[in-house]
């Protein structure tokens, strides 16, 4: 198939569509309801940036325009979610400007997805190059994020397909309670995640659906129909992204690219009921 993707790319017609298709990239806003006891991360705002398939109708100005989108937007972290590359391992190259265009106060943090894999398991090239554009790559490996005297562990794993994920490696330096932020390029990773009580999980990989039809996606990527949006488990959070790129097919139909931009939020506690004078019904203030 990469044979097509690469014949595609050279038409003019492929790169007009795509050009419609990324002006309808959105950057979504959601909220992570924080546990109590870490109210100090609220208002922390994550970028999640995934499935961008570079070199695949996307080229370096592109990329320019959109990262400047996300730093407009002042997020804490810009998180990347894998597939980053297309079929090329050169395509890597088209990210340094745009990289030079994001400062996030706590930094750039990266996983690999399969198309990252394309050529094998030996992805040091991929790697050291996101490490020399200050972008940390959290293969199985985690990081603390400090903030308001709170702290957040952030982890990544290894691609569930072409990779070899090891959650209790990525969980490794968790502190008991600490609120814990997942990367897994793939969303059927995240059985494994909420059974370590995993916070968040943030994926991609689906594009969400890219192409859909009366709702419904002809080409599946998950397993257990975790296409889009939000899923939940064992009080564990699922945000599979729609992803920035396509593969295949320069167009999206009912799946617009997306940046989901996390922001954490303290819980609001409960308002005491109040007790009418001479009377026995407690009612609340609402």
């Amino acid at each position: 198939m990469a044979w097509v993707n690469r014949g595609l790319d050279r038409l003019v017609v492929g790169h007009w569509l795509h050009r419609l298709v990324q002006r309808q990239l959105t950057l979504t806003d959601l909220q992570l309801p924080l546990r109590p006891g870490h109210e100090g991360l609220d208002g922390l705002r994550l970028a999640f940036v995934s499935d961008v398939h570079a070199g695949s109708f996307l080229g370096e100005q592109d990329l320019v325009q959109i990262f400047r989108r996300i730093a407009a937007a002042e997020p804490d972290l810009v998180l990347f979610g894998g597939d980053l590359i297309n079929t090329r391992d050169r395509e890597i190259l088209l990210f340094k400007r745009a990289f030079a265009e994001l400062h996030p106060r706590y930094g750039m943090f990266a996983v690999p997805g399969n198309h990252d894999h394309f050529y094998g398991p030996d992805i040091s090239l991929w790697r050291a190059f996101l490490e020399q554009c200050g972008v940390r790559v959290l293969m199985n490996d985690g990081a603390r994020i400090e903030h308001g005297g709170a702290s957040l562990w952030l982890c990544g794993v290894d691609d569930l397909t072409e990779g070899q994920p090891d959650l209790p490696r990525a969980l490794a330096g968790r502190r008991g309670g600490e609120p814990a932020v997942l990367l897994a390029h793939h969303p059927d990773f995240f059985f494994e995640a909420a059974a370590v009580d995993v916070d968040l999980q943030l994926s991609g990989h689906t594009h969400g659906g890219q192409i859909r039809i009366a709702g419904k996606a002809p080409i599946h990527h998950s397993r257990f129909g975790y296409e889009r949006g939000w899923f939940t488990e064992n009080g564990s959070r699922l945000y599979v992204g729609r992803g920035v790129g396509v593969t295949l097919l320069p167009i999206r139909i009912d799946a617009a690219p997306e940046v989901p931009m996390v922001t954490l939020r303290k819980v609001a506690a409960p308002t005491a009921p109040r007790i009418r004078s001479g009377g026995v019904n407690a009612v609340s203030d609402s």
